[in-house]
């Protein structure tokens, strides 16, 4: 049956064809107790229906075929006429009506997040993320569909299509889902680590912090703060505080989000409490054991949320680097080794006690 959107509350990692990976993440941690922003998936039926019900399917392949993916020119020529072509048409009615209505549902005039949410993201064995294009503080139904509509045209940026030639992961076979989300009002955002992103330790969380939205942090723009919490006592062993000299921040007037100089007296100040970096690794710690693996988790402090209450997740997904070696066993001691030749000595193959 066809559903053009779905909330979250209803949706998990089943539903990763239909909604993507990103949203499939949201959609456990909601129903897993997990603190989230409400929203919506638009799901991969929208995509099709804007694909099938415009004629937009055909123009797509056509410039594919005559796109030659090894020739970077090429590949950036076809990639812009694609996106103009999204751009080009409107978002079918039927598709329109229900991004209305939940958006709607969500609350007058609400700030959301816009979100990509590809198929072929968030995967165990693909490092996709960050391929497609992500808006913030988005207010009014007519500027979420418009930036719906962005979010699918950017499956097809030439970073993203030749990441996925070089990967056979197809062009037109890779399906985009989008999340609506409310907008955090983060006063400390950041990343946390299931293992340390340097060596591959598994006994750490590392954890990257600085003021305002997180974007400034995943993008590498601002030097975050950084933490490393032994997971299992859950004490800091490492910090490292940074000069973090700009925030990303709502201007609410304007309906957008504005880079702004940090206040010199927190600059160089540790923008989390112990007990705050403490929540986080739990957090973390937590996602990793309900999905199984080394997480990739960012996070927020809500400032519209009471004290105790204010953490949230913003996503989670398989760390995609060191996760997929073998875990080393420890070698054995020296002592270990000449235990076992000396049973072996005293006790020989064949011999009987």
């Amino acid at each position: 049956m066809t559903k053009f959107t779905l909330p979250f509350s209803g949706i998990g990692t089943a539903d990763h064809a239909r909604v993507g990976g990103k949203c499939a993440s949201l959609g456990e941690m909601t129903q897993a107790g997990v603190a989230v922003p409400t929203g919506f998936a638009v799901t991969t039926d929208s995509y099709v229906a804007m694909l099938d019900e415009t004629g937009l399917r055909a123009e797509i392949q056509a410039q594919l075929d005559s796109t030659d993916f090894d020739n970077v020119p090429s590949l950036e020529r076809s990639a812009q006429a694609i996106q103009i072509r999204f751009r080009s048409h409107k978002i079918p009615a039927a598709v329109e009506a229900a991004i209305r209505d939940d958006y709607t549902a969500m609350g007058r005039d609400m700030p959301v997040a816009v979100r990509s949410s590809a198929t072929a993201e968030d995967l165990p064995d693909a490092s996709f993320a960050g391929q497609q294009d992500t808006y913030l503080w988005v207010v009014g139904a007519d500027s979420v569909i418009e930036h719906v509509r962005d979010c699918w045209a950017s499956l097809f940026t030439a970073r993203a299509m030749k990441y996925r030639h070089d990967h056979d992961l197809g062009q037109i076979d890779v399906l985009m889902s989008v999340a609506v989300q409310k907008m955090v009002n983060a006063q400390t955002a950041g990343v946390a680590m299931t293992l340390d992103p340097l060596t591959g330790d598994r006994t750490r969380i590392v954890i990257d912090a600085s003021y305002g939205l997180g974007e400034l942090v995943v993008s590498g723009i601002v030097t975050p703060d950084n933490f490393t919490v032994e997971k299992v006592l859950m004490e800091v062993i490492d910090r490292k505080v940074s000069d973090k000299h700009i925030e990303l921040v709502p201007d609410v007037a304007a309906a957008t989000t504005v880079e702004r100089e940090v206040d010199a007296d927190r600059r160089k100040a540790q923008c989390l409490t112990d007990a705050q970096v403490i929540a986080v690794a739990k957090l973390a710690k937590a996602l990793e054991r309900q999905n199984k693996c080394p997480q990739d988790v960012e996070w927020a402090f809500d400032a519209d949320l009471p004290e105790g209450e204010n953490l949230v997740a913003l996503q989670s997904r398989p760390e995609t680097v060191w996760s997929q070696k073998p875990i080393e066993q420890p070698a054995k001691s020296f002592a270990t080794g000449m235990m076992g030749m000396v049973g072996a000595l005293n006790n020989p193959v064949g011999s009987k006690k």
